[in-house]
């Protein structure tokens, strides 16, 4: 049986007359990346912060691995915090910011380098322990920022959004990293971020969040392939919304009439909204053969976008559009604005959504 590094139960936080995190139950096993996702004032932050111990919940207990946490100082918990911000002091070098907390609690000094030293190869920079912060670009920092707080051995380690002030492709490279450390160091990861393909590349589970609520636990896979709600399945990635009723355990009927196979849940009768991702619908050309058991849509392409690696067009039902992404391969043929096309797709494609 796997340990539970964390363990969030009934917490509530109020800032005065805000409730900022409303109720939130969470477990995070032992050796977990664990990602919160959620918009901005969602509360993730401040779930981070009171796990951190930088806030007490007003109401509800934090455990880590089974030691009450939620009135314990910061200095007190077996936990260290990583943020957008590397916070590193311009006047020491790369080792010395790295070993500075081992310094302030008197660790020997021979013990004191052997520690730092293993903590700059594990992020790969173990010939800049001499240089000064101002000689290392943006990601170095933030992995000597990662150094410092691996250096003490935390069983959890906390992270707000570190890759936030990074550009596109070095913030790619660094989510790549950041998994591989986790694993190589075993330890918990509980990250925070707004950062969709973030939280998918990186985490074993995520934890989307929206006004103080907790709205869905799962693995990365499953949050974006099988939503619990129109709120989930519209902030994980693109997504059309098609509405309708439950018309049998695997139908849906559309307000145009036209029934399509889906993945129900519900009984029926029951109004739903079925999600459907673009990248999953076949576009194609008037006569061409629809693939057996998969749905027919007819529309019109009234817009479509070029974007290097695929093409995006909006095809128009007459009571609805959807958005629609085709991989740009050799000797595709593309949809002109205006001209007639078929949205098909597999019943596993589309869920059935109540919320």
């Amino acid at each position: 049986m796997t340990d539970t590094a964390v363990g969030i139960h009934g917490v509530t936080k109020r800032f005065g007359d805000v409730v900022a995190v409303d109720n939130v139950d969470l477990e995070i096993p032992d050796g977990e990346f664990f990602s919160l996702l959620g918009p901005s004032g969602c509360g993730k932050t401040t779930t981070l912060r009171m796990v951190a111990g930088l806030e007490f919940p007003t109401e509800g207990s934090i455990k880590i691995f089974d030691e009450e946490m939620a009135l314990r100082p910061p200095n007190k918990r077996p936990v260290n915090t990583v943020f957008q911000s590397y916070a590193l002091f311009p006047h020491m070098t790369i080792a010395e910011n790295v070993g500075f907390g081992l310094e302030m609690q008197k660790v020997p000094t021979a013990e004191r380098r052997k520690r730092v030293d293993e903590a700059l190869e594990l992020v790969r920079l173990g010939d800049m322990g001499e240089r000064r912060p101002r000689q290392l670009s943006g990601g170095q920092q933030q992995r000597i920022a990662l150094a410092r707080a691996l250096v003490n051995r935390p069983k959890v380690l906390l992270l707000d959004e570190p890759l936030g002030a990074l550009d596109l492709k070095l913030r790619q490279t660094m989510q790549l990293e950041l998994k591989d450390i986790q694993k190589e160091v075993g330890i918990t990861f509980v990250y925070v971020t707004h950062d969709q393909e973030e939280a998918l590349t990186m985490s074993d589970r995520i934890g989307v969040m929206n006004e103080g609520k907790l709205l869905q636990i799962a693995p990365s896979e499953e949050i974006y392939e099988r939503p619990a709600n129109r709120f989930v399945a519209d902030f994980i990635g693109e997504t059309n919304f098609l509405v309708g009723e439950v018309s049998s355990e695997s139908h849906v009927r559309l307000t145009d009439g036209t029934e399509v196979g889906a993945r129900t849940h519900s009984p029926v009768g029951t109004e739903v909204t079925l999600t459907l991702r673009p990248e999953k619908i076949d576009l194609l050309h008037t006569g061409d053969p629809v693939r057996d058991s998969f749905n027919r849509l007819d529309g019109r392409v009234v817009t479509r976008l070029y974007y290097g690696d695929s093409l995006y067009y909006e095809v128009d039902l007459g009571y609805a559009q959807v958005d629609v992404r085709v991989e740009n391969r050799p000797g595709l043929r593309r949809f002109d604005v205006g001209e007639a096309a078929i949205v098909s797709f597999g019943p596993d494609s589309a869920e059935a959504l109540t919320e």
